[in-house]
Formats: structure tokens, C-alpha cells, sequence
């Protein structure tokens, strides 16, 4: 049986991490794995990543670095991502992980125009996910976490943009038949959310944005979580790693 790769990318702030848990652990909870089935990897720390036909599929994580900074340890990662898309492994990013696949596989990344997205906002799905097997099962328009200071602002070529949020037109990309990801946050719980919220609040006043009206507004995400799921399941990733 092939372990479930979560590719980490960083670490939550120790505040948050001593409340809260870190990215692994909120990535287990939202897809459902068994802790059994997993293997974390810390690129960021300099860990080398397994030939991507040594596991099921792979979950790449959020991270406080820029994909635009160019580190070494993140163009390995998109190397790695390369070679994963070529074998056509089970992929899933988050924010700095969606950044990632798309700068890897030809896309542009950069800061957002108009400043960072943060709290629960609302997600258009839009008309190309129609024929989509995991975004056509997604309402109209759903809640989700974000909290971004870059975003994909050239989606690689043959890509799918299938969902948007008011501030960023590429919240949810298809690569391929196994290869999704979101700059939104489907493993965030509404506490986490929060103190995200409460971390920021002094770069969000500074930006002109209302961090109480944020903080107030932050609700619980049942759809975009369940998207993360949905994919696990999918993929045969939930219920115990297949072989390939």
C-alpha cells in the first residue's frame, strides 16, 4: 500500500500552531487519512521528495514564502510536480501549493492587484466547471477560507479555471485528469480562519480593509471542505492508498 504524500511547505505561526495544530495535521482532518497513511515531507526544510510512483497522491500545503522568491527548495518542488503531472499522480494544492503547480507547469504568480484576500468570502463556480467530475457537484456559489498576499495571475497553458472569487478570477484549477488546486483554503476549520484574522489585523488595517468586519463575517465552510474530500475519495486516497 502507497502512503498519501503532504508535501509541507511551511508551518503555521507558532501561535496558531500551539492552538491549532499545523498544516499536516489540518490536511489529514480535512481529507480524512488515516494518520497510518501519511508521509509528510518538509521541503521547505530541505527533505527530498520520493519518485512520485512511490505514492498515491500527494497534498501540497500552504506556506508564508512567495513561489516569486524562486527558492531553491520550491523549483525543486516544481520539478517534482513536473514529473508527478507526467506520471498523472493524484495532485491537490493550496494556496502556495496551487501557486506552485500553475509557476511549474507555465503559469504566471505574483502579488494580487489591490493587496491581500482574507476571511470567508463567497466562490463563483463558474460555467466550465460543468463538465467537471468533482467541480460540477459544487453549488453556484459556495463559502471558503482564503488569506493571500499572491495569486496566479497567468493560468498555465491548458489549464481550467473552474471557480473565481471578486478579488481573484483563479480560485479553482484543473491541470489534468488527476491535478486540482485552490488558492482558496478548504483545511481550514472558522477558527483558524480567526486567528489568522486576529494575526493579521494590523497589515489589514494598514491596507484599508476592516479586520472586525472580516472577523465577524467568518463562517463555517462546509462545502470547500468537503471539495477536499471529495477529491481524496476520488482518487482512492480516503479509503487506503491503491497502487500504481
Amino acid at each position: 500500500m502507497k502512503p498519501v504524500l503532504i508535501i509541507r511547505t511551511g508551518r503555521a505561526p507558532n501561535a496558531i500552531r500551539a492552538r491549532h495544530g499545523d498544516f499536516p495535521h489540518w490536511f489529514r482532518l480535512g481529507a480524512r487519512l488515516p494518520m497510518q497513511q501519511l508521509q509528510v515531507v518538509d521541503v521547505q526544510a530541505g527533505e527530498t521528495l520520493p519518485s512520485p510512483n512511490a505514492v498515491a497522491g500527494a497534498l501540497i500545503t500552504g506556506s508564508a514564502a512567495m513561489v516569486t522568491e524562486r527558492a531553491a527548495w520550491s523549483e525543486r518542488t516544481a520539478a517534482w510536480i513536473r514529473g508527478a503531472m507526467d506520471v498523472e499522480l493524484p495532485l491537490f494544492g493550496v494556496c502556495y501549493g496551487h501557486q506552485l503547480m500553475a509557476h511549474a507547469l507555465g503559469g504566471r504568480v505574483d502579488y494580487l492587484p489591490g493587496g491581500r484576500e482574507i476571511g470567508t468570502h463567497a466562490i463563483e463556480k463558474l460555467a466550465t466547471a460543468a463538465s467537471d467530475p468533482l467541480a460540477s457537484l459544487l453549488p453556484e456559489s459556495f463559502r471558503a477560507h482564503t488569506t493571500h498576499e499572491q495569486s496566479v495571475l497567468e493560468t498555465p497553458p491548458g489549464s481550467v479555471v473552474l471557480a473565481r472569487s471578486t478579488r481573484d478570477p483563479h480560485q479553482l484549477l484543473r491541470y489534468g485528469p488527476c491535478a486540482l488546486s485552490t488558492q482558496f483554503h478548504p483545511e481550514f476549520s472558522a477558527d483558524v480562519m480567526r486567528a489568522y484574522i486576529q494575526r493579521k489585523r494590523a497589515d489589514m488595517r494598514r491596507e484599508g480593509s476592516d479586520p472586525w468586519n472580516s472577523y465577524r463575517e467568518v463562517a463555517a465552510t462546509p462545502v470547500a471542505r468537503g471539495f477536499l474530500q471529495r477529491f481524496a475519495r476520488h482518487h482512492g486516497l480516503s479509503h487506503g492508498a491503491r497502487n500504481r
